[in-house]
């Protein structure tokens, strides 16, 4: 049920409790694909690009969820690697209660905003409407979203990465027989791609938190627990809140670049939202590399084993980034077939256009492994500033290329924002990190002496 990530191999643990995590998010992808790829072919390129001006929002809001739920059980990991017993419990109860609130508030933001700020996002007219009833549907699920997320990384935090696995599977299959349901049988169009995930994520999340209640006695609390401490609470958000705003300053960097980039047009459009699909699904090994470091750093943080989070940093380096340099030269020779699978015949120019987009930026996939890699790990530790800052500079490389690049360029500038943010977020995480490093190996040696 729980893994203990403070003893034994750092490699094998580490690659052990990714390998999960990559299914798993490919399979989370495999929400948003889907909806991509079966509105494109069977409701047509219009409905493809209204769900991808929908995407930067969805980011927006969907990724502040997605870090908030992240940042707040590494504190349950780092209790977990204590081996405080009581602490996981209280832990748990301050995730489920901040949670809840949370999911009420961006609930009601979400439903507020989709519109204006669609409008303001110069949405193409003759996809504003579909886009608006997409993008409300998703917003007011997000209940559901923080229900399936907050349990999965309480899982997760106890160094289980196989349950959430199997549950996002059969969210994915769910999804994808709703989808073929409600679009294909009921004919609810764009709106029932929406549903559908919706209601996946609310079966599965229920399903996880009675796993949780059934199997996993480690996060069980009492009703009375729901009643938490102003400390307690505070603990959890100052890690949680700034990484989920962290998510949404990058959310907002791909909103400014959305703005020249639909001022470009239909094909324009509909070309970058499939080849980011295929980007999306590319980077989640990445991206699971860097998750597995957080629970992997969290635990041993919590248990004083500096040394082996240095350890762990350097195995994961060669696994993670060797990875990100077959999955780059796989997506730029094979560009044009998986673009094709969204389109369809007779669509060359998105095709090329989305091709591009993926030689552009499967080039540089492995300064994004090191971004990852040292961005989560720094937040297993307990720090939020530095990655926050490296959020922000996310935000200004974005914003550089939509406000410049796009104009001077046309869309091959577009393509270029991604790496630009990058290169831009990798730099302040690289050197913090290993400041960071120095400075705990120093007190961890330290530490020994005066016990000895």
């Amino acid at each position: 049920m729980v893994k203990d990530l403070t003893t034994g191999s750092p490699a094998k643990l580490i690659l052990m409790f990714t390998l999960p995590l990559i299914l798993g998010n490919v399979f989370q992808q495999m929400y948003l694909l889907s909806d991509t790829l079966l509105v494109g072919r069977f409701l047509g390129v219009s409905a493809l690009a209204a769900v991808g001006c929908s995407g930067c929002l969805m980011f927006l809001m969907l990724g502040f969820v997605f870090g908030f739920t992240t940042g707040l059980t590494i504190c349950t990991g780092q209790r977990f690697g204590a081996k405080d017993a009581q602490g996981v419990k209280n832990s748990a109860a301050a995730c489920t209660v901040l949670s809840a609130v949370v999911a009420l508030i961006t609930t009601v933001i979400g439903v507020a905003i989709a519109r204006p700020m669609l409008e303001l996002l110069q949405t193409p007219p003759e996809v504003l409407d579909m886009a608006t009833v997409f993008l409300s549907i998703i917003f007011m699920g997000i209940f559901a979203t923080m229900i399936n997320n907050t349990s999965a990384n309480l899982i997760r935090s106890l160094g289980n990465s196989k349950t959430p696995l199997y549950f996002l599977m059969a969210g994915c299959i769910l999804n994808i027989i709703l989808e073929v349901m409600f679009i294909g049988v009921f004919n609810w169009g764009i709106k029932g791609a929406a549903f559908a995930t919706v209601l996946a994520q609310l079966i599965i999340g229920c399903c996880c938190v009675y796993y949780i209640k059934k199997k996993i006695p480690e996060l069980h609390f009492n009703w009375s627990d729901l009643k938490i401490s102003r400390s307690l609470a505070w603990q959890h958000l100052r890690v949680g809140l700034p990484m989920g705003f962290q998510s949404s300053i990058i959310a907002i960097g791909a909103i400014i670049l959305q703005v020249p980039l639909n001022n470009l047009g239909e094909i324009a459009v509909a070309a970058y939202a499939a080849a980011q699909k295929i980007d999306m699904i590319a980077v989640m090994p990445l991206m699971s590399f860097g998750m597995a470091m957080a629970a992997y750093t969290a635990q041993n943080y919590g248990a004083g084993r500096i040394d082996r989070i240095k350890s762990g940093v350097n195995k994961c380096i060669l696994m993670s980034g060797g990875f990100s340099i077959f999955i780059g030269i796989f997506n730029i020779i094979m560009g044009p077939e998986l673009i094709q699978i969204f389109v369809g015949e007779g669509q060359q120019q998105v095709v090329d256009y989305g091709h591009l987009y993926l030689i552009v930026n499967g080039s540089c996939y492995l300064i994004l492994s090191l971004l990852f890699i040292y961005r989560f790990t720094l937040q297993g530790l307990g720090q939020s500033i530095v990655p926050t800052f490296a959020g922000i500079m996310e935000l200004v490389m974005r914003a550089v290329a939509g406000l410049f690049l796009v104009d001077m360029f046309g869309y091959i500038g577009a393509c270029w924002a991604n790496p630009m943010a990058w290169f831009g977020s990798f730099l302040p995480l690289m050197i913090t990190f290993y400041i960071t490093r120095k400075s705990l190996l120093k007190k961890f040696t330290s530490d020994n002496v005066l016990k000895a």
